[in-house]
């Protein structure tokens, strides 16, 4: 209850918060507002926003409704940021649980493991994946998701590294706990505060790097996704900047979003700041 108020007082958690209820709420009456197919053709190309009502922000080069792939896309940006930080923040809880929690041949090997992962920057490596096992939007999730669990897994094992000699610890070896229950049940939910706050940069991230792959064309071009769009603007960016312009606000709000989320849970989380208050 504490944690709840230290966020709802959070001025930048309240911002963030009507951010991200507004996209959610995009995503939820996309197909309520916009019944009809968001790829298909709706009027004539290259229509300029507020110059036809039935088209309130324009038409892109193929004469689709602008305003129903931002709809329709906020879905997809959700989808690709939840499943992917999920993906993630699994992944790297795992592997940094264990490398924290045992230390030496395990710690090293693992960190190894993770230090190769990084070797290649998050994008590059992304581009290797999608290249290899295709750019169908479930394949560009999990590939996002795969590129993004060594932060969190690092993130996790310097927590452990602290917190698996602290008293309470090892008051529950003492009783003859097994490692399975000191990791889940007595070190995990003391460290998870900050691997939750650090998943926030995740989300944002996750739906930076799909737009990028969308604005290079490597993503899936048969779903309506905020970087299709962009994409698709490209080429007519100096007359029609307007095609280009929107997706991006979309996602810069989206990204604003999730980041005050995140700096409003850090706010609550984090004890000191708590205390200080």
């Amino acid at each position: 209850m504490r944690t709840l108020r230290a966020y709802l007082r959070s001025p930048a958690a309240m911002i963030g918060s009507a951010i991200l209820l507004a996209v959610v709420f995009m995503a939820l009456t996309a197909g309520w507002f916009f019944p009809a197919d968001p790829l298909g053709l709706a009027g004539r190309p290259l229509q300029w926003p507020g110059a036809n009502p039935r088209f309130p922000l324009g038409t892109d080069p193929s004469g689709r409704d602008i305003a129903a792939q931002i709809f329709h896309g906020a879905r997809i940006s959700l989808l690709i940021g939840f499943v992917a930080t999920s993906i993630a923040v699994v992944i790297g809880i795992a592997m940094g649980a264990v490398a924290g929690f045992y230390g030496g041949f395990v710690d090293t090997a693992l960190m190894r493991v993770t230090e190769a992962f990084q070797t290649l920057p998050n994008f590059l490596l992304l581009l290797v994946l999608v290249a290899v096992f295709g750019s169908t939007i479930e394949t560009v999730t999990i590939a996002i998701g795969l590129v993004s669990w060594p932060p969190v897994a690092r993130l996790t094992r310097a927590e452990f590294l602290t917190l698996r000699t602290r008293e309470f610890v090892q008051a529950c070896r003492v009783q003859g706990l097994g490692d399975l229950h000191l990791i889940l049940r007595e070190v995990l939910p003391n460290a998870l505060p900050p691997v939750i706050v650090y998943a926030s940069v995740v989300m944002a991230v996750s739906i930076l790097l799909e737009s990028a792959l969308a604005f290079l064309q490597l993503s899936d071009p048969n779903v309506p996704s905020w970087g299709n769009l962009i994409g698709l603007g490209r080429n007519v960016l100096r007359a029609e900047w307007y095609v280009s312009a929107i997706p991006g606000v979309a996602i810069l709000l989206t990204i604003l979003g999730v980041s005050l989320v995140g700096q409003g849970l850090n706010d609550a989380l984090n004890p000191r700041l708590a205390s200080g208050r």
